[in-house]
C-alpha cells in the first residue's frame, strides 16, 4: 500500500486531519515557518535584483530533520498549510527541504477542516503556486527593507531598540493624526429644546425643536435658548404632518476577518489578537469529547463574502425548521464583493460554521467560554445572513406652533426577521453618547393625526457641546485600515499588537492613545519618509502585491519601483533627521545638589530632568508641567518596605512618564525598578498579574496590568482590594 505524508503548519490542525485520513497517511506539523530571512543582517541582495537569502530557523532544525526523514519513506508528499500567501510560503520552503526535485510533492488546499473537504483536496492535489509565493516574498522583502534600514536611523537619533515598519508606522500615524485632531478641536456650545405634549386623547409624547420659519434652528447660547423658550410657552400647537412608511432592514453579510474582529471587540471586548487566536482554534479543531478534534469554522483569514451553495442550502433548511417559513426569503441571499476588490481578496469563502449540526446550544460546556462566545457569534451572523429582512413601521411627526416646527419619530417592529437571531454590536464606549440628531427612533408614539391639537405640558432645554472625533478602539482602527486598503485580513491583528508592544500606542479603557514616544517617532518618520507614512501609498503597495499574485506584475519590478525613491529618502534622513538624543530644553530649575541649571532630556523612560553639571553631577529627576506650561520638580516620596531585587536596598516611589514606579534608592549605582502595584489582582480571566499605576501622556492616572504587554487590561477607576 502506498505511503503518503501530509504536512501542515499546526499540531492542532495535524491532529484533526489525522482523524479523517486512513492508515496509509502520516500527518506531521512544521509548527509554522521553517525558513526566514536572517535575524542578523538585511538578508536581501539589493544589487542582485533584491534576491533574498533564507536561513533555516534554528529552533526548527529538529522539526526539519523529522520532516525529511518521514519524506524519504513516503511515496507522495501533500503540503497542506493554510490557503493564503503565508501558507504558500511555508509549503514552498518545506518542499525545498523535503523534495528538492519536486517529484513527490503536491499542494492541497481546503477552506475547512472537515472529512469531506480534506478527502476532496487529497483527491485533487495541485502544483505549488509560484505567484502566490512571490507575493508573500515581496511583502516580506518590503517589510525587511523598511524595518532593517529605518530602525537604525531611529536608534541613532532617538534611542536603541526602536523599530519602524512599513504598515505598523502608518497605523501609528492614523492614531497620532486623530490625537492631533482631538487636541486642535474647539468645542462649540449648542442647546436642545425638548417639549412634552399631550394628545387629544391624553397620551404624552416628546418632540424636539427643529425649525423656525422653515429654517433649521439650534440655539447656540443660553440667552438665545431662554428667548426661544419664552416664545414657545405662549403658542398653540397642532400636528402639522404625519408621515408613515414601512421600512425594511436587510441582514448583514457573513463575517469577513475584519468584521469578525470588529464585532468581537464591540460585543465582548476581545482584542483583534485574541479574536484571531480563538478563531484559529475553532478552525483547526477543538476536542469534542468522544468525537475527538473537530474543525468548527471555515478558514478565518478572508475578505470574501461568498458562501458555498451547500452551506446556504443547509442554513435555509435550519431556518425553516427552527423559525418557520416566514423567516426564509424566497431565494437565497447573495452577497457580492465590493467594487475594486481583486480576485485574490475574493479567493476564500466568508467565515461560517462548517456544519449546521454543531449548534451553539449543542456545544455549550464543550468549548471554553471564550471559544463558545466567538463560535456563537459566527453561527448567528451566518444564520442571520440567510434570513428574511426585519420590517418596521416608522412614523415621523411634525408639530407646528407659530413660526416654530418641532419633530419626533418612532418605530414599531412589525416583523423581526433576521434580528430574532443577530444584531450588530455597538461599541460599549459609544453607548452612552448622546444622539445629537434627535430622540431614539425606537420610541413609541401615540396615534396622531394631521390637524390634531396638542397641549404643551413641559419644556426641557439642555446644554450640549460639540465633541471631538473619538479616539480609535481596536474595532474602529481595523475598520479604518480596511477602508483605506492598509493591510490584509492576515495582518490586522499583528499590526494592532505590534504598535502596542513597541510602546508607540497604549490602550486605556479600550481607546488607543499615542504615547509620547509614539508621537515623537511618528513626527520624525512623517518628516523624513512622507511616502512610506502615507496611507494612499501603502494601499497602492497592497494592490501591487495582489497584482503579483495575479501574475500581472513581476515582483522584482515592484521592489525597484519602491526602493529607488526610498533609498534617497533614507540617505537624507541619516543626515537631516533631528537628533532627539542631543536635544535639551532649558528650565528655570536648579540642581539641589550642585546648584547648576537643570535641563529636560530624552531617555529610555521618556523626558526627565538632568543636571548640566554631568558627568561630575549625575542628579536627575522627574518633572510635571502646570496648566501654563511651567516645569516643576515632581514630588519625591519616602522609602517603602519593598527591597530591591538586585541589591536589597530600600525601594522608593518615583513618578515618571508612565506614572509612579519603584526605584532603587542606590540609583544610579543600581538602576533596578519595579512597577508601583495597587495590590489588586488583574480581573482578566487566567491572568496572574496585578494592577499597577500608570499615566497617560497628558498626566492622567490609570491602572494597567503588570503583565503588559502580554495582558493589556486597563481602567481609569482606582481598583479596590
Amino acid at each position: 500500500m502506498a505511503k503518503s505524508l501530509v504536512i501542515v503548519e499546526s499540531p492542532a490542525k495535524a491532529k484533526t486531519i489525522n482523524r479523517y485520513l486512513g492508515t496509509g497517511f502520516t500527518v506531521l506539523a512544521s509548527v509554522g515557518h521553517i525558513k526566514d530571512l536572517p535575524k542578523s543582517g538585511l538578508g536581501v541582495d539589493i544589487e542582485n535584483g533584491f534576491e533574498p537569502t533564507y536561513e533555516r530557523i534554528k529552533a526548527k532544525q529538529k522539526t526539519i530533520r523529522e520532516l525529511k526523514s518521514a519524506a524519504k519513506k513516503a511515496d507522495l508528499i501533500y503540503l497542506a498549510p493554510d490557503p493564503d500567501r503565508e501558507g504558500e510560503a511555508i509549503a514552498w520552503h518545506i518542499a525545498e527541504e523535503v523534495d528538492k526535485e519536486g517529484k513527490k510533492t503536491r499542494r492541497v488546499l481546503f477552506n475547512e477542516i472537515t472529512k469531506d473537504a480534506i478527502r476532496a483536496a487529497i483527491a485533487k492535489p495541485i502544483a505549488l503556486d509560484r505567484k502566490k509565493y512571490e507575493a508573500q516574498q515581496a511583502r516580506r522583502i518590503l517589510d525587511r527593507l523598511v524595518g532593517y534600514q529605518v530602525s537604525p536611523v531611529l536608534w541613532k537619533k532617538v534611542r536603541m531598540g526602536l523599530s519602524a515598519g512599513r504598515v505598523q508606522s502608518v497605523a501609528v500615524r492614523l492614531i497620532c493624526d486623530r490625537e492631533a485632531e482631538i487636541n486642535a478641536f474647539k468645542s462649540v456650545e449648542y442647546w436642545h429644546v425638548d417639549v412634552s405634549f399631550e394628545s387629544e386623547r391624553g397620551e404624552e409624547f416628546t418632540a424636539r425643536l427643529a425649525k423656525k420659519d422653515g429654517k433649521k434652528l439650534v440655539p447656540a447660547t443660553e440667552a438665545e435658548t431662554k428667548a426661544v423658550v419664552g416664545e414657545l410657552k405662549g403658542l398653540k400647537y397642532v400636528v402639522a404632518g404625519v408621515e408613515k412608511k414601512e421600512v425594511k432592514r436587510n441582514p448583514l453579510p457573513p463575517f469577513t476577518t475584519s468584521k469578525l474582529q470588529q464585532d468581537a471587540s464591540r460585543k465582548f471586548g476581545f482584542s483583534a489578537k485574541r479574536t484571531m487566536m480563538l478563531a484559529q482554534q475553532l478552525y483547526e479543531g477543538v476536542e469534542l469529547g468522544s468525537e475527538g478534534p473537530v474543525g468548527l469554522v471555515t478558514y478565518i483569514r478572508t475578505d470574501s463574502m461568498r458562501l458555498a451553495a451547500s452551506a446556504v442550502t443547509a442554513a435555509r433548511g435550519y431556518i425553516e425548521s427552527e423559525y418557520g417559513k416566514e423567516y426564509l426569503p424566497p431565494k437565497a441571499n447573495v452577497y457580492k464583493k465590493k467594487k475594486g476588490k481583486s480576485k485574490t481578496q475574493d479567493a476564500h469563502e466568508a467565515i461560517r460554521p462548517t456544519s449546521m449540526q454543531y449548534t451553539p446550544r449543542s456545544l455549550k460546556g464543550k468549548l471554553d467560554p471564550a471559544q463558545w462566545k466567538l463560535y456563537d457569534l459566527i453561527w448567528k451572523r451566518f444564520v442571520a445572513c440567510q434570513m428574511a429582512p426585519a420590517i418596521m413601521d416608522q412614523t415621523r411627526v411634525e408639530i407646528g406652533g407659530g413660526a416654530y416646527t418641532l419633530t419626533t419619530a418612532g418605530s414599531v417592529m412589525k416583523f423581526p426577521g433576521f434580528t430574532r437571531v443577530y444584531e450588530v454590536g455597538l461599541d460599549n464606549v459609544d453607548k452612552d453618547k448622546e444622539d445629537a440628531k434627535g430622540k431614539s427612533k425606537s420610541a413609541l408614539l401615540p396615534p396622531l393625526n394631521k390637524g390634531e391639537k396638542t397641549a404643551l405640558k413641559k419644556i426641557d432645554p439642555s446644554q450640549h457641546f460639540t465633541q471631538p472625533p473619538p479616539r480609535f478602539t481596536e474595532a474602529t482602527l481595523v475598520k479604518e485600515l480596511e477602508e483605506k486598503g492598509i493591510g490584509r485580513p492576515s495582518t490586522y491583528a499583528t499590526i494592532l499588537s505590534t504598535v502596542q508592544d513597541r510602546g508607540y500606542v497604549e490602550k486605556v479603557e479600550r481607546r488607543l492613545h499615542p504615547t509620547e514616544l509614539g508621537t515623537l517617532v511618528n513626527g520624525l518618520l512623517v518628516e523624513s519618509f512622507p511616502e512610506i507614512l502615507n496611507a494612499e501609498f501603502t494601499a497602492h503597495m497592497e494592490e501591487e502585491l495582489d497584482r503579483i499574485e495575479e501574475g500581472k506584475v513581476p515582483w522584482r519590478e515592484l521592489m525597484a519601483e519602491f526602493y529607488g525613491p526610498f533609498s534617497k529618502r533614507l540617505e537624507k534622513a541619516k543626515v537631516e533627521m533631528k537628533s532627539v538624543k542631543e536635544e535639551v530644553t532649558p528650565t528655570e530649575l536648579v540642581c539641589e545638589k550642585c546648584s547648576k541649571p537643570m535641563v529636560i532630556k530624552w531617555g529610555r523612560r521618556g523626558k526627565f530632568l538632568a543636571c548640566t553639571g554631568y558627568p561630575e553631577c549625575k542628579n536627575t529627576g522627574d518633572f510635571t508641567t502646570d496648566e501654563s506650561g511651567k516645569v516643576q520638580v515632581a514630588e519625591r516620596v519616602s522609602e517603602t518596605d519593598e527591597k530591591c531585587p538586585k541589591c536589597s536596598s530600600p525601594m522608593i516611589i518615583k513618578s515618571g512618564r508612565f506614572g509612579r514606579f519603584l526605584a532603587c534608592s542606590k540609583y544610579p549605582e543600581c538602576k533596578s525598578t519595579l512597577p508601583y502595584s495597587t495590590g489588586v489582582s488583574c480581573p482578566e480571566e487566567g491572568c496572574e498579574g496585578t494592577l499597577v499605576e500608570r499615566r497617560t501622556k497628558k498626566g492622567r492616572v490609570f491602572y494597567g496590568c503588570s503583565k503588559y504587554p502580554a495582558c493589556k487590561h486597563a481602567t481609569w477607576k482606582l481598583p479596590k482590594k
